[in-house]
C-alpha cells in the first residue's frame, strides 16, 4: 500500500518553502519531459503560479520556468509525495529532495498513481472547487465511479489517462491562459450535432490568475485505430490507402462545414493576406537560424508565400482544426472521427482560436501522407501522391470547392507546415529531420 506523506516538522507549506525542496529535482526532471518547451536552455528560475492539495500526499501545481533564452513557460504538474514508493511507481519518480520540507521523501508524477488518477476522476464526476481549481461536467453525461485508470502510451505533447476504456482525460501540460480550443471546439460541434468529433463530458480549469483550461474528459473510442497506424499498416502490406483517404477527405469537409456554422466567420480583411505572408516569412527566417540545413532554401521558399500576400478576400476564413494530421483522426469500421483540436501547442492560444483558411488543415493532412510514405523503407512517393489526390477528391465531394484548384495557395501552406516540422524535429526528434527537409527541397523547386 502506498504510504502518502506530508512535509515534515508540521511547517505550513508555502510556495517559496516548497521550492526549497522541489526546485532542484524539478530543474533536473522537467527538461527530460517531451512536453517541456525549454529544452537546451538552462532554467534560470522556477516560480509557483498556484498550488492546491487535491488530497493528502498529492499537490496540483502550476509552475513557471524562466530561461536565459525566450522560451519561458507555465506547466501543470500533479506531484505525489511518499515515504516508501511501491515498485509499480518507480518509473514515475521525479526525485528525492535533499533538504527543505520534503527532505527524505520521494516525489513522483502522481498521474501514474492509480489512486490519484481515480480521485481526479471523482472530482470531475462531482463538480465543485478545490482552491482555484474548478471542476465541471455535462449534466447529461453518465460517468460511472470506480473506472480503472491507465496512462496512455505514445509520444504526446500532453498526458492522457484512459478510464476503463470508456473515457479519456487529456491533461494539458504546457499551459497558456484562456480557454483551450480542445474544449471550446468539440463542445461547439456537439451543439451543432456533428458526430465526427467526441463531445466533452467533463473538464477542469483554474480561476487564477485568469480562467484557463487544464484538462478535458471525453469518450474513449476503444474500437478505433488512428490514421497513422492504419497508413503504416497499409504500407507494410503493400496495400493502397486511397479509399480510406477519400473518406477521410469527406470527414474533414464535414467538420469544416460544421465549424463554419458553429463559429462566426472571420471578417474580410484586405490586409490580412499580407500580414499572414509576413508572419510565414518571419517563421521561416527564425527557423533557418535554428535549423542550419534550412538556410540554403530560404529565398526560394519565400516566393511560395507571395500568393498568400496577394490573396483577395473571397471565401471567409473560419475556425479550423489547426494541427490536422493522421495521428489526429481515428477510424472505427468505415467511419472516421477527428480528435485533438488543441492546435499547435507552440503557437499562442489566441492565434490558435483565430479564424483561418481551411486550406491550412488540408495542407497538414497532405504533409502527413508524405510522412507516412517516408516512415517505411524504401520511400514510396507515388503512394503518398495517390493518397493526397484521393483525400482532396473526397473533400471536394462534400465541400463547395476542390483544394486541387488552389494549388499555389496549398503549396504556400504546405511550405509553412514543413518549416514548422523542421523546427519541431530538430528540437525533439533529430532522426526525423530528413522527412521535412525532403519536402522543403521539393517545395523550393515549386512542386
Amino acid at each position: 500500500m502506498l504510504k502518502t506523506a506530508t512535509p515534515s516538522r508540521g511547517t505550513p507549506l508555502s510556495p517559496p518553502l516548497m521550492l526549497t525542496s522541489l526546485g532542484g529535482v524539478l530543474e533536473e526532471w522537467l527538461p527530460k519531459q517531451r512536453w517541456f518547451a525549454g529544452k537546451g536552455l538552462p532554467i534560470t528560475e522556477l516560480s509557483v503560479v498556484s498550488m492546491t492539495e487535491l488530497h493528502p500526499g498529492c499537490l496540483h501545481l502550476l509552475i513557471r520556468s524562466r530561461h536565459a533564452g525566450s522560451r519561458d513557460g507555465c506547466y501543470q504538474l500533479l506531484l505525489g509525495v511518499s515515504e516508501d514508493l511501491p515498485p509499480h511507481l518507480h518509473h514515475a519518480v521525479i526525485g528525492r529532495p535533499g533538504g527543505g520540507p520534503f527532505e527524505g521523501l520521494t516525489v513522483y508524477d502522481a498521474l501514474h498513481d492509480p489512486r490519484s488518477a481515480m480521485l481526479l476522476l471523482e472530482r470531475l464526476r462531482t463538480p465543485g472547487a478545490a482552491g482555484p481549481l474548478r471542476f465541471e461536467r455535462d449534466a447529461q453525461a453518465a460517468i460511472p465511479p470506480g473506472l480503472t485508470p491507465r496512462v496512455l502510451d505514445g509520444e504526446q505533447s500532453n498526458t492522457s489517462l484512459v478510464y476503463g476504456d470508456s473515457f479519456i482525460l487529456k491533461i494539458f501540460r504546457r499551459i497558456q491562459y484562456g480557454i483551450n480550443p480542445d474544449l471550446e471546439v468539440p463542445w461547439a460541434l456537439a451543439r451543432e450535432g456533428c458526430a465526427r468529433v467526441p463531445a466533452p463530458v467533463a473538464w477542469f480549469w483554474t480561476a487564477e490568475p485568469r480562467r484557463t483550461t487544464l484538462g478535458v474528459l471525453q469518450p474513449f473510442l476503444r474500437e478505433a485505430t488512428d490514421g497513422w497506424t492504419l497508413a503504416l499498416q497499409a504500407l507494410a502490406s503493400g496495400r493502397d490507402f486511397t479509399d480510406e483517404s477519400y473518406e477521410l477527405g469527406r470527414a474533414t469537409a464535414e467538420v469544416h462545414l460544421a465549424l463554419a456554422h458553429a463559429f462566426a466567420p472571420g471578417l474580410p480583411d484586405r490586409h490580412g493576406g499580407g500580414r499572414l505572408a509576413a508572419a510565414m516569412i518571419a517563421r521561416l527566417d527564425a527557423t533557418a537560424h535554428q535549423v542550419p540545413a534550412l538556410a540554403p532554401y530560404v529565398s526560394r521558399l519565400q516566393a511560395a508565400y507571395d500568393v498568400v500576400g496577394a490573396r483577395v478576400p473571397g471565401r471567409p476564413d473560419q475556425r479550423i482544426h489547426g494541427d490536422l494530421h493522421l495521428g489526429q483522426v481515428l477510424r472505427a469500421g468505415n467511419r472516421w472521427s477527428v480528435i485533438d483540436f488543441e492546435g499547435e501547442p507552440a503557437r499562442p492560444i489566441a492565434e490558435r482560436r483565430r479564424a483561418q483558411a481551411p486550406v491550412r488543415d488540408i495542407a497538414g493532412m497532405l504533409r502527413s501522407f508524405d510522412y507516412a510514405a517516408h516512415a517505411r523503407r524504401p520511400w514510396q512517393p507515388q503512394w503518398a501522391e495517390r493518397c493526397r489526390d484521393a483525400y482532396c477528391a473526397g473533400y471536394a465531394s462534400e465541400s463547395a470547392w476542390d483544394p486541387r484548384q488552389q494549388g499555389a495557395l496549398l503549396r504556400a501552406y504546405e511550405t509553412d507546415r514543413a518549416v514548422y516540422e523542421a523546427l519541431y524535429e530538430a528540437r525533439h526528434r533529430p532522426d526525423w529531420l530528413p522527412v521535412p527537409m525532403a519536402a522543403i527541397a521539393r517545395l523550393a523547386k515549386g512542386h
